[in-house]
């Protein structure tokens, strides 16, 4: 306790020490104090408008938290001319600790006119900053420890890619070795719970957990980072894995003790969690649009957030009322409102070309971002499609369409044409026709080209980096009341290309290359590279018919004689039937990065006949095939974009086949390797065998002879002799004609 020599009491009271009675009742500001804010940035006001600035402060805060005693402290102070004025700061004190934090989070920079910007901190973290020491201590020098390069795969000697296989509660992730059997890169049981997911880039595979999801990658595989977040169902990457986006049916439930999760009482309820991939933060909760009905089961359309392909933006639509696009990585609102847009249904962002993003990284400035979004008929207005510019919502090019029944928009990947398909009920209603509406967007005035199909459009899929785009069609009359799977149906495959024409006054169209009739097929994957197309009958219950096509085929003698003289040449001449296959029960089919393979499976989580899957080369030729029990899923590994230069590309393309004479080589070379190790093995396996064979016939013959058994030396009898049969099993048997 402080004494005080009454014959010798200081002068003023400041210099009165406390210093020993403030040390024994200190008290802490972190816990008296944590539910009290400051609120900086204010104007500064005199006594007749301080209760206006309370009441517009009172209206922002009014969503963050109950305020204790509805009390707001303003400090004022006397100015230069004697004028109590406020000092441009107040304290606020809420009910809860929890609500002082939430009311940083949300209020902390918000913008009250064009000179005055909030900023909110918690009083303790104000007392706790004007406590820091006026000398700077550098902090203790971690050490550094390099980490493994998620790219690391991309450095194979021989160019393969890796896929992943999930079986039964194995993760497997493989080295494509194209006719053998897939090495193991990395295996690991019990990896995830639910199903895997490779990251656009190929940087980080994830797996699912009961409390959340967690990143893999590097030479050893190890766990890069986990997200909590329990029961997630659905994830989404955005374009260049900078953010992760999680969805669970559960609503997010923060408990009121030892809450070590990183949400808050601001993400109780919520069901859809942003996070930032590098740093694993958490950046802003959301809810789902409307909770499901009573007892039924929640159900969601994913991706529910739509990113732009720079990554500035992301957006969702309330279907009927508008689209909320929101800014990265603050996660607040684009101007601070969503786009009212009566009766949208859907939205989607158009893609970048590649000069875009050459352009964009160089110079470090973004082209704004476009999106295109329709909206069905209402009353006397006919439907609409709009193009519509992100930040400025400058309505580029709308287009008016009638008696439509339903739209889906289809980008190009390089963002130069938008495919509206428009699908229209006939007047009886039985019967469904589309039509194609495609929007030149490199064009001045974004001209609107119109293709009639006059059939039902099953599948539509564009050429990637191409001009040209292929549809599947039917007239079959079971195509309005099919189930998927119960039915199928009689299909046709369209190829359509952007004929150009001669001269600049020309108008280009989009024309038929050739119509494949009599089909079954359903669905339609193109190479990643372009060119090469598969058509499929994916789940169906009794056919499983696959073909592959080559659009650039160059044409054989006969078919280059049909070839004018002198005149264009025709493109269905170069439109090629390489090969028909089939997998039985195939339910999923992805093409590999490089575009030369292609794997069909037939998953358990569809049917439990024959599950497994079949690797094929781009030409249709079955090259391995592996029948896996409770077989799940297969994924190939994503690839970034290349960073070769044009230049080198075409002198790679230049010098093609001495390329390929090289890895061609390799391939005999591995395949010999494979070979002449599967030898060894045989060979090692027959010499244990015999080893063994003479070690149990010794032991054996010593028992005997301790036991006074030994059998007579029969000299009648022939010496055995060991055989060897070898057995040789034809695989293939392919018949050639040489003319």
């Amino acid at each position: 306790m402080a004494r005080f020599d009454l014959n010798n009491l200081p002068e003023h009271e400041e210099d009165i020490d406390f210093s020993d009675i403030e040390e024994r009742y200190q008290l802490s500001f972190e816990e008296g104090f944590d539910n009290i804010v400051v609120v900086d940035n204010l104007p500064l006001v005199d006594d007749t408008k301080q209760e206006k600035l309370i009441q517009f402060l009172r209206k922002i805060f009014k969503n963050v938290g109950e305020i204790r005693d509805n009390h707001f402290t303003m400090p004022k102070a006397q100015n230069e001319k004697g004028k109590l004025m406020s000092k441009g700061f107040m304290f606020i004190e809420f009910e809860t600790a929890e609500q002082a934090s939430l009311a940083v989070k949300l209020i902390d920079g918000f913008k009250m006119d064009k000179s005055h910007t909030l900023a909110v901190n918690r009083f303790t973290d104000v007392e706790k900053y004007s406590t820091v020491e006026e000398q700077f201590h550098a902090p203790a020098e971690e050490e550094f420890i390099e980490k493994e390069h998620l790219k690391s795969w991309l450095a194979d000697e021989l160019g393969r890619d890796q896929m992943v296989i999930y079986r039964h509660n194995d993760v497997q992730v493989l080295w494509n070795m194209q006719k053998e059997q897939p090495q193991i890169a990395h295996s690991k049981p019990n990896w995830t719970e639910t199903y895997i997911q490779w990251s656009p880039l190929g940087s980080y595979l994830t797996t699912f957990h009961t409390q959340g999801v967690a990143l893999w990658g590097g030479e050893s595989w190890k766990k890069i980072v986990r997200f909590f977040h329990p029961d997630v169902k659905l994830i989404d990457y955005s374009p260049n894995e900078r953010y992760l986006v999680t969805w669970s049916n559960k609503p997010i439930v923060v408990p009121e003790e030892n809450n070590e999760t990183p949400f808050g009482p601001e993400d109780e309820g919520n069901q859809i969690v942003i996070w930032d991939v590098k740093s694993g933060a958490l950046l802003r909760t959301f809810p789902s649009l409307a909770p499901p009905a009573a007892g039924a089961r929640p159900t969601v359309s994913w991706p529910v957030f739509k990113w732009s392909p720079s990554e500035r933006y992301f957006a969702r639509v309330t279907p009927g009322s508008q689209i909320s696009v929101y800014e990265a990585p603050s996660m607040g609102l684009l101007n601070k409102k969503s786009i009212k847009i009566d009766g949208v249904v859907d939205f989607e962002w158009a893609p970048l070309s590649a000069a875009e993003k050459e352009a964009a990284a160089k110079t470090g400035r973004a082209k704004d971002d476009l999106l295109a979004y329709w909206t069905p008929e209402v009353d006397n207005q006919p439907a609409r499609v709009t193009l519509l510019s992100v930040p400025g919502q400058t309505i580029i090019r709308t287009k008016n369409l009638f008696n439509v029944s339903d739209c889906k928009l289809h980008w190009q990947n390089q963002g130069d044409f938008l495919c509206v398909k428009v699908d229209r009920v006939t007047k009886n209603k039985k019967q469904t026709s589309s039509n194609l509406e495609i929007f030149r967007v490199r064009e001045k005035d974004i001209p609107v080209e119109v293709v009639e199909v006059k059939e039902s459009i099953l599948a539509f899929a564009w050429e990637p980096k191409g001009e040209r785009f292929a549809v599947i069609t039917t007239s079959d009359p079971n195509f309005t009341s099919a189930t998927p799977g119960s039915t199928t149906l009689k299909t046709s495959a369209s190829f359509y290309y952007l004929d150009k024409g001669k001269g600049k006054d020309t108008l280009q169209s989009f024309k038929v290359i050739k119509t494949l009739t009599g089909k079954s097929c359903n669905t339609i994957f193109w190479s990643p590279k372009g060119r090469n197309v598969v058509l499929a009958t994916l789940r169906s219950q009794t056919v499983w018919d696959l073909e592959f096509y080559d659009l650039d085929f160059e044409p054989l003698e006969s078919a280059a004689a049909k070839v004018p003289t002198g005149g264009e040449k025709d493109p269905a001449a170069y439109l090629q039937l390489l090969a028909s296959g089939e997998h039985y029960g195939v339910t999923d089919i992805e093409w590999d990065p490089s575009g030369r393979f292609v794997a069909t499976s037939a998953s358990v989580w569809r049917h439990t006949m024959e599950n497994g899957y079949q690797i094929w080369d781009f030409k249709g030729q079955m090259l391995y095939k592996e029948s896996l029990e409770k077989f799940k899923q297969l994924v190939w590994r994503p690839r970034p974009k290349t960073l070769l230069s044009k230049e080198q590309i075409k002198n790679i393309r230049k010098n093609l086949r001495e390329y390929s004479s090289r890895f061609e080589e390799m391939d005999r070379s591995a395949s010999s390797q494979v070979s002449s190790a599967e030898r060894t093995r045989r060979r090692e396996l027959l010499e244990e065998w015999a080893n063994w064979r003479k070690r149990v016939e010794a032991d054996l013959a010593s028992d005997r002879a301790a036991l006074g058994q030994q059998l007579a030396a029969n000299t009648d009898d022939e010496e055995a002799e060991e055989v060897d049969e070898w057995i040789e099993e034809v695989i293939d048997e392919k018949e050639e004609i040489v003319a």
